[in-house]
C-alpha cells in the first residue's frame, strides 16, 4: 500500500502551496476509487426494507437495461443506473444525491432529468399517497421537461417487474469503471 503524504496545516487559511502539492496524491487516490464506491453503493441498494416486487438494485438495473435496449448512449445509461442511488441514504431527496454524483460527468439535460425524476415519477403514484400527481406541471415549458417525462414513462416507471430479464450489476461494471475513470 502506498503511503500518501499529508498537508501540515490545521486551518485552511494557514495552508501553503506546498501543503496543497503534498495533498494532491490523496485527492487523486480518492478520484481513482470513485467507481468502486459507486458500485458499493449500488450493491447496498439490496439491503433494508424494500416494499416493491424487486429490490432497489434490480429496479435501477432494469431502468438502465430498458434504456440500453432502446439504444440510449452511455451517459444516459449511467443516469438510469444511478438515478435512485440515494434511496437508502436520503429517501426524501434521493434525486439530489444522484444528481450531485453525476453532475461533473453529464450534460445539463441529463442532470436535470435525474434531479427532477422524483417529481415526474410522482405522476404515477402520488395520488395514491395524498400528494398532487400533477406536481410536474410546474415545470411545463422547461427545455428538459419532455426528456424527464419520457425517462420516467419509458424506463423508470415500468422497472419494477420481477419477470423482466434483468442482467446482473456486473453487466454494467465496465461502464461504471470507464465512466468514473480519472481523466488526464
Amino acid at each position: 500500500m502506498t503511503t500518501l503524504t499529508q498537508a501540515a496545516f490545521t486551518r485552511m487559511d494557514e495552508s501553503t502551496a506546498e501543503d496543497w502539492a503534498a495533498s494532491v496524491p490523496a485527492h487523486q487516490h480518492v478520484e481513482q476509487g470513485l467507481a468502486d464506491r459507486v458500485l458499493r453503493e449500488l450493491r447496498d441498494l439490496t439491503s433494508g426494507p424494500q416494499g416493491f416486487a424487486v429490490d432497489r438494485l434490480v429496479h435501477s438495473i432494469q431502468t438502465a437495461h430498458r434504456a440500453e435496449r432502446a439504444g440510449r448512449n452511455d451517459e444516459y445509461l449511467m443516469c438510469a443506473l444511478l438515478h435512485d442511488i440515494g434511496d437508502l441514504l436520503t429517501p426524501r431527496n434521493h434525486p439530489d444525491l444522484a444528481a450531485a454524483i453525476l453532475k461533473p460527468f453529464v450534460s445539463e439535460a441529463n442532470l436535470w432529468m435525474v434531479q427532477m425524476h422524483g417529481v415526474f415519477q410522482g405522476y404515477y403514484f402520488w395520488h395514491h399517497v395524498g400528494l398532487d400527481r400533477n406536481s410536474r406541471d410546474a415545470y411545463a415549458g422547461h427545455p428538459h421537461y419532455d426528456r424527464c417525462a419520457e425517462f420516467c414513462a419509458e424506463y423508470d416507471m415500468p422497472a419494477f417487474d420481477p419477470a423482466y430479464p434483468t442482467p446482473p450489476l456486473e453487466h454494467y461494471e465496465p461502464l461504471v469503471r470507464s465512466f468514473f475513470a480519472p481523466k488526464a
